[in-house]
């Protein structure tokens, strides 16, 4: 009895072993589609630090700077290739008047910035400034208008102030302010939150106000091949994509915008640091709701366009908490911990296994903002661990993407449970494979085997993102404690690549010649 006993156990603790194991499959579809780099932007609004003490410190600043912006920011995203920036906001683009942010600086009218903590904004970051930084990080620029207190010709007038070559008004008074050449702005919004901040509207009045916008931004048909992006649904409102699918015509739109923030509860979001793990399960529930959402806004944009003419962009993303101690409540700064880099993993794969149809995505936001990956404190600057992940996942700009399938093991707490891996594979330009794995336990670890077979794959090498603790940070007192490690723990043999996930971690794995 007591050797058959033993033998049972063996052989269930065998079986238990075995069935820890996910078995991944990776595909190499040739009507996948690429993996466009725009889904890795990013969003700078004039919000609390984010602008002015963030980016912008003004060019007579003893922190070194191009033209006012520091060059340790312009450097960091640079590394990090950032594919577009989008500017003023965000609720503020609602009460953005353009041309007060032009001309010599010292003329420029003042206004107060309602929307967050009532300071006085004094227009010295403007187009020139924003548009010349997108030239120098060789970023598109992302202009989202101000349709909720602007009016069709100031909309217009922007427009043309950008883009127009030469011999008009606008391209006049760009010149007069010091800039020959036109930036060519291609893509622009057409407003932000028109549901909320951006004038409380039904998506019904607020597609006739679009399509009126959308016709005077240009002159007859799109010559200029603008990117008109209709400012979108939060969430699962699914009514309100069906509106604009169904009234816009498809000559007067590029792309639909939708909105989701990974917010365990808007009247008590938790601290950004020092959560118990059930606010963290919390947050990583809210954030992987942006996989059921994305797949029912396009489900009802096939219905209204099958040749997927027109795009899904989600323009605004991320984890939200309450503001760290001290600080203003309407700047919005929060510290970027682990829980972060889980979310920003997780939420980069979700969107390039959806980017048939997602083509262009904008983390809230770059610096001192919300999920920032920047956080700056005078001179000093530290990067976070969103920061790490969006470095890590460079691999995947412009990449093709390889389906993967797979049935994800559960992360368990209290009763509920959440995939606990997240998954992505590409192929560059170069032939180089590439698989991005996110393990969002906060306990166990878990053994993945890859299917490679047929990938022609023989050797890799790879990276991992991980810290000791669910609610590490890095700080301006040890701004490395968490930073990219080389990841060596994995084996390939015959076309199977298996390796163990460490918990709350992000592995990218490249295949090398």
């Amino acid at each position: 009895m007591k050797i058959s006993s033993l033998f049972i156990l063996l052989f269930m603790c065998q079986s238990l072993l075995l069935a820890q194991e996910t078995r991944i499959t990776v595909n190499a579809d040739q009507n996948a589609p690429e993996i466009s780099k725009h889904i890795y932007g990013h969003f700078a609004e004039h919000l609390g630090r984010s602008i002015y003490d963030g980016f912008y410190v003004g060019d007579t600043s003893a922190i070194p700077n191009k033209d006012g912006v520091r060059t340790d920011i312009i450097k960091a995203l640079k590394e990090i290739k950032i594919p577009n920036l989008r500017w003023p906001g965000g609720c503020f683009a609602d009460t953005y008047q353009w041309k007060n942010g032009i001309g010599p600086q010292e003329e420029r009218p003042t206004m107060v910035n309602s929307w967050w903590g009532g300071v006085t904004e004094d227009n010295s970051f403007g187009t020139h400034n924003f548009l010349n930084l997108c030239e120098e990080l060789e970023a598109e620029p992302f202009i989202s208008g101000n349709v909720g207190s602007g009016t069709v010709k100031d909309f217009a007038d922007w427009v043309q102030y950008t883009n127009h070559p030469k011999g008009s008004p606008m391209a006049q008074l760009r010149k007069e302010n010091g800039r020959e050449e036109p930036w060519n702005v291609k893509y622009w919004g057409i407003g932000n939150e028109m549901w909320g901040c951006g004038g409380n509207m039904t998506v019904e009045y607020y597609a006739n106000i679009y399509k009126q916008y959308a016709t005077f931004m240009i002159a007859g048909e799109n010559k200029d091949n603008l990117y008109r992006i209709a400012a979108g649904a939060t969430g699962d409102d699914y009514h309100w994509t069906e509106v604009l699918m169904r009234d816009v015509p498809k000559s007067l739109i590029e792309a639909v915008g939708l909105h989701h923030y990974a917010v365990i509860d808007w009247e008590e979001k938790g601290p950004a640091t020092g959560y118990t793990e059930e606010i963290y399960f919390k947050s990583m529930k809210e954030a992987l709701k942006m996989d059921e959402f994305v797949t029912k806004h396009i489900e009802v944009m096939e219905k209204y366009d099958p040749k997927k003419e027109i795009d899904l962009v989600v323009d605004e993303w991320g984890g939200w908490y309450e503001v760290e101690e001290g600080t203003n409540p309407g700047f919005l700064y929060q510290q970027n911990t682990m829980r972060d880099a889980m979310i920003a993993g997780a939420t980069l794969n979700i969107f390039n296994n959806h980017s048939e149809r997602v083509k262009m995505a904008n983390i809230a936001q770059t610096v001192n903002v919300l999920q920032a990956q920047i956080l700056t404190e005078g001179e000093k600057m530290i990067l976070t661990p969103t920061y790490h992940v969006f470095k890590m996942y460079t691999v995947h700009h412009d990449a093709k993407l390889l389906p993967v399938a797979f049935d994800s093991p559960e992360y368990t707490f209290n009763g509920e449970s959440l995939p606990a891996i997240s998954v992505s594979a590409s192929k560059g330009g170069n032939g180089v494979t590439n698989i991005s794995l996110v393990n969002i336990d906060a306990q166990k670890e878990h053994k993945v085997e890859i299917d490679l077979e047929g990938m022609d794959v023989k050797k890799m090498q790879g990276q991992i993102l991980r810290s000791g603790k669910i609610q590490d940070h890095n700080t301006f007192d040890n701004p490395n404690k968490i930073s990219i490690k080389d990841f060596k723990d994995f084996s390939l043999k015959n076309g199977k690549l298996s390796m163990v996930l460490p918990p709350f971690s992000v592995v990218v794995l490249s295949s090398t010649r």
